[in-house]
């Protein structure tokens, strides 16, 4: 898959999102150097590619 093509993305939410469908985004883990973002509640609407390195950075300062 083209890092950048998207359509055959597996989307995973985090298992710290409730039910209801609050306030979410969602990754498409295994995409080389990218990992991508959206917003749950609009899976349709843009998506954020963050360079992984970055995504790691954020994971790490948020735990």
């Amino acid at each position: 898959m083209d890092k950048h093509e998207l359509s055959a993305a597996t989307w995973t939410k985090s298992t710290y999102s409730d039910a209801n469908g609050g306030a979410c985004i969602e990754i498409a883990p295994g995409i080389p150097d990218i990992v991508p973002v959206r917003d749950s509640k609009n899976p349709t609407g843009p998506t954020l590619l963050i360079q992984r390195s970055a995504w790691a950075a954020f994971v790490a300062a948020v735990r």
